[in-house]
């Protein structure tokens, strides 16, 4: 049927051609690769308009050719051919995938390139290398896949993930990378009830993603590189009509639970504790019920993801693509959902003579959220011994500790909090751009490049507690006690312009080509919050949040020369300036070169058999960060404080925010980067990879830090701190193990070692981070000169001759006889030391097996979880009693005041990770109308082995505190090609 509708699309469109047809040549035109018939290649007789196009069979005939003619096959993807008719009546053609396809193509900042031409350290993952499984987001796509990215995926359904590019380059500013959604940058900061900003996007219409990693590929970006850059490209459509079906479903399962007593072991333990004469607690307490709280707020449920793309040539040959895409995943939190439709449409006609190209894209999405409020903490406190419900209870029929209905001072029931809470959001985004590239006739090496783009999102959102729940807000009147729950409603709105206009000049001349790109970039970002407040509450007050602008401007230029195809300098330079800093600091300027040798095209290497790639990479760059809160903008110079900063003027309770002032001299942040590196093919690029080191020297750290008493109306602000030192090492490699006809076996594998440091800090003074649950205002990790960025800050545990801890007993680490804050020192740090990634596919005839492996290693946690409920006083709650860890019987640690700062608690958190396992067979040639079907079946998070003893060794930031636990899914699913 595909066959058939591309044959009717080609006989359509050559219709005019065939009527001057008289006389005949036949043949037939296959692919070199798999000798398949090739339909809808064009056949013309050179300088007529004169042809004929292949049928579904890659069969054609065309009449009226002379001997003296020559026939010009044509066919998207492969190099065209020419062939001179001569005496033959029968001229059949085998074509060859061009070397453009063959050598991959990356897209760079206004523009591409191909990874033999690429002069930095660029990587491109396409459709055919993307993870498989559950992927929800598009990060997933790409975890484990590049050496020196990682991805940290929240837990959460729909979740946002934490992209690092050789571990960011800011201390207070944003870490995360610009991403570009065709040729539209897009801003981190979401429209609220949205859960990331990718969420919107559907990953099953991502062509391909290209990660830049250092500054001479990245400057192009200018105020916005420090971090890197990944540029997702969407499907467009083809020639030939395609229809692409995928289906799937899941089950996703609870991998592991926090260890906690059991109803039967917590009577026992606290009938020994009374026994052992702890205060405070009573064996009266107690209930008679066994109830695993964790099972109570989790529920196993299925996830389904089906997506329907067509895509063909329009009237007039015009390539388009639409398609649609639903996925529902629900959380393992009970309560807990999102669902995501997305509609696209893109079409990309040739005009003037293929002069004017137009590419249009459009996207429209719909995120369905309904959030679970964090309830672990709970389910792990809440005492096992009662149950989830009490038919007496004036609350929902839940359990509550109460009191004549009257609250009391006590935990509260977990599940009840879920299910008496509905928190819902509507997010719908409408983004794309429109792009005019024309070639001018005149000077046809000259194009001029106008892009437009839109982004914008709206969100509306409720937030609404039972009136039943004990969560409420309490009322009483006349002795009568009532809970009104909560109501609130919010909007909220992202709006992102864009507007490049540039040139780009291209000029083959013998031995030199020449490759030029100047242009202006003008980028503008709103952003309005509007929220009811309780509208239960008759005193509430309704806020309204216009945030300033923020306008960025750049003007840039980029110029690609390659010698003799052996010698490769490209220079790029960007001047941006943003709203956001003052006139006298507003503007940034960002260089950077970079050379390649291609070694390999050199005498002595041209002919050799073994070494087919060797390419040498040299750059350097300075790329900026100006990405702090959009709210921090210069024009507005103060900002007003919240409910905690207030004054109250009169009797009449007027309230005036607090007035900020901001810092005017801050400036950019600018991160200076040097790369070296080799890519290497060996045996016909049977083996191909690449080596290389990197230095990155940031410098004016942006942070929001404390500042001195009486220099401001708040006690911090954001400010230039300091300098840090970023360096490493990339390795990868992939082979074609086997390649036979029946038989393909390909491997992965890449490593990354970075190592950052703090040089310099203001006045040389620590900058506390990293708050932790337990203490008030505690903290666990710092900055501080000579070390990693927030590295741990502990007391160093001792442990009596049995080698168990000893509870507060602390090393004098400066000797003077007191242990005090001075004692604590820097011990370990949260990110990796190293991390890998491993992929394999095996393809035995139809049958395919795909899977991956992620590793991490030198990387600590610090496990809140156990430090701030793994002791034995925190088993009376107030007024109730609660549950513990089972790791107290470890350490049987009483107060946590004692232990919270120790380094007991930070673990190793190394681990090797199975990702994703999946098992597909493929029939092809299923019947007439449908090409093929891909059946599959697999598992995400398929296993963590690790030394870590919570629930995840992989918490973002190195402070476990009750996470939302990552689902093992098991899958199944089909893909249908017409």
């Amino acid at each position: 049927m595909k066959n058939f509708r591309i044959f009717l699309f080609s006989v359509i469109l050559l219709f005019p051609v065939l009527m001057f047809a008289q006389q005949t040549i036949k043949g037939t035109v296959t692919e070199a690769t798999g000798n398949s018939a090739l339909p809808g290649v064009g056949i013309i007789i050179k300088g007529t308009i004169k042809g004929a196009a292949t049928d579904f069979d890659g069969n054609y005939s065309i009449d009226n050719v002379k001997p003296g003619d020559v026939l010009v096959f044509s066919y998207i993807g492969f190099n065209t051919q020419e062939i001179t008719v001569g005496n033959n009546t029968t001229i059949n053609v085998v074509m060859v995938e061009s070397a453009e396809s063959l050598d991959e193509v990356v897209v760079i900042g206004y523009g591409t390139t191909t990874i033999k031409d690429a002069t930095g350290s660029v990587a491109a993952v396409t459709e055919k290398d993307f993870n498989k499984g559950n992927i929800v987001t598009p990060a997933s796509l790409i975890s484990g896949r590049v050496a020196g990215v990682n991805v940290t995926t929240d837990g959460s359904p729909g979740g946002g993930s934490a992209i690092r590019i050789r571990g960011g380059s800011s201390l207070g500013a944003s870490n995360d990378p610009l991403i570009v959604v065709d040729g539209l940058p897009i801003s981190n900061s979401t429209a609220g009830g949205s859960r990331s900003v990718l969420a919107s996007i559907n990953p099953n219409d991502i062509e391909s993603m290209s990660i830049l990693k250092d500054a001479s590929s990245t400057a192009i970006y200018g105020s916005r590189a420090s971090n890197g850059v990944i540029i997702i490209t969407t499907k467009k459509g083809k020639s030939g009509f395609n229809v692409d079906i995928n289906f799937k479903a899941g089950y996703q399962t609870l991998a592991d639970k926090i260890e906690v007593f059991s109803g039967d072991e917590y009577r026992t333990l606290i009938a020994d504790r009374v026994a052992a004469g702890q205060g405070g607690i009573s064996i009266e307490q107690l209930g008679n019920a066994n109830t695993d709280w964790q099972d109570a707020i989790y529920e196993e449920k299925f996830t389904f993801d089906q997506s329907v793309s067509v895509s063909g040539a329009l009237f007039n040959n015009v390539p388009a693509r639409v398609s649609w895409g639903n996925t529902k995943q629900p959380g393992l939190r009970k309560t807990s959902n999102f669902e995501r439709n997305s509609l696209t449409f893109n079409i990309n006609p040739s005009l003037l003579d293929e002069h004017l190209k137009i590419n249009f894209n459009a996207n429209i999405s719909s995120e369905n959220n309904r959030f679970a409020s964090g309830v672990e903490g709970a389910a792990i406190y809440f005492d096992p011994t009662q149950p989830i419900y009490d038919a007496t209870s004036p609350f929902g029929g839940f359990f509550e500790y109460h009191t004549n209905g009257i609250r009391d001072n006590a935990g509260r029931n977990p599940l009840a909090s879920l299910l008496q809470r509905e928190n819902t959001s509507i997010v719908d985004r409408l983004y794309g751009n429109l792009e005019f590239d024309y070639k001018l006739k005149f000077l046809p090496e000259l194009r001029a490049v106008l892009n437009l783009g839109y982004d914008r999102s709206y969100g509306v959102g409720s937030n609404i507690l039972s009136t039943e729940s004990i969560n409420g807000f309490r009322f009483e009147e006349d002795g009568v006690v009532s809970y009104i729950g909560e109501e609130s409603e919010y909007t909220s709105e992202r709006k992102n312009l864009l507007l490049d206009a540039y040139l780009a000049y291209n000029k083959e001349l013998e031995n030199l080509n020449i490759e030029a790109t100047a242009g202006y970039s003008y980028q503008k970002f709103t952003a309005e919050d509007f929220n009811t407040g309780n509208m239960r509450d008759p005193e509430a007050e309704r806020d309204t949040n216009t945030h300033p602008d923020v306008v960025l401007l750049g003007f840039f230029a980029r110029t690609n020369l390659s010698f003799m195809d052996k010698y490769l300098l490209t220079l790029s330079y960007r001047r941006d300036g943003t709203s956001r800093f003052n006139s006298d600091n507003r503007w940034g300027n960002f260089p950077a070169a970079a050379l390649a040798w291609k070694i390999n095209e050199e005498d002595f290497l041209k002919d050799s058999n073994i070494i087919s790639e060797l390419k040498l990479r040299l750059g350097w760059g300075i790329t900026g960060q100006q990405d702090i809160p959009a709210s921090y903008a210069f024009l507005g110079r103060h900002v007003t404080g919240d409910s905690f900063s207030q004054y109250i003027f009169g009797n009449s309770a007027v309230v005036v925010g607090i007035p900020q002032s901001k810092f005017e001299d801050i400036k950019w942040e600018e991160t200076t980067t040097y790369n070296a590196g080799f890519d290497y093919g060996f045996f016909n690029d049977k083996i191909k990879g690449s080596i290389e080191v990197y230095l990155k020297e940031s410098n004016d750290l942006l942070a929001n830090v404390a500042v001195a008493d009486g220099s401001n109306f708040s006690n911090a602000g954001w400010q230039n701190i300091g300098k840090f030192t970023s360096k490493g090492l990339e390795f990868a490699i992939g082979s074609d193990i086997v390649s036979t006809d029946d038989l393909n076996v390909n491997v992965s594998y890449n490593l990354n070692l970075n190592r950052t440091e703090i040089d310099e800090l203001a006045f040389g003074q620590d900058i506390e981070v990293g708050g932790i649950g337990g203490g008030t205002g505690s903290r666990i990790q710092v900055h501080r000169e000579g070390f990693a960025p927030y590295s741990y800050l502990v007391y160093k545990q001792l442990y009596d001759t049995a080698g168990a801890p000893i509870e507060g007993a602390y090393a004098d680490i400066n000797q003077d006889g007191i242990i005090n804050t001075s004692d604590r020192y820097i011990y370990k740090k949260p990110n990796a030391d190293i991390t890998m990634g491993f992929q394999s596919g095996i393809n035995y005839k139809d049958f395919d097996l795909v899977f991956n492996l992620r590793a991490s290693f030198g990387n600590y946690m610090y496990n809140n979880v156990n430090s701030s409920r793994a002791q034995y006083n925190l088993l009376q709650d107030v007024t109730a009693l609660g549950n513990i860890p089972t790791a107290v019987l470890e350490t049987n640690f009483v107060e946590t005041a004692n232990v919270l700062i120790s380094d007991y608690y930070l673990e190793n958190a190394s681990f090797l990770k199975m990702d994703n396992l999946n098992l597909g067979y493929t029939f092809n040639k299923f019947n007439s109308d449908i090409s093929s079907i891909r059946v599959w079946t697999g598992v995400q998070n398929v296993f963590t082995i690790t030394n870590y003893s919570g629930l995840d060794p992989e918490v973002f930031g190195g402070i476990d505190n009750t996470i939302y636990p990552r689902p093992r899914t098991f899958l199944m699913g089909a893909n249908i090609k017409f």
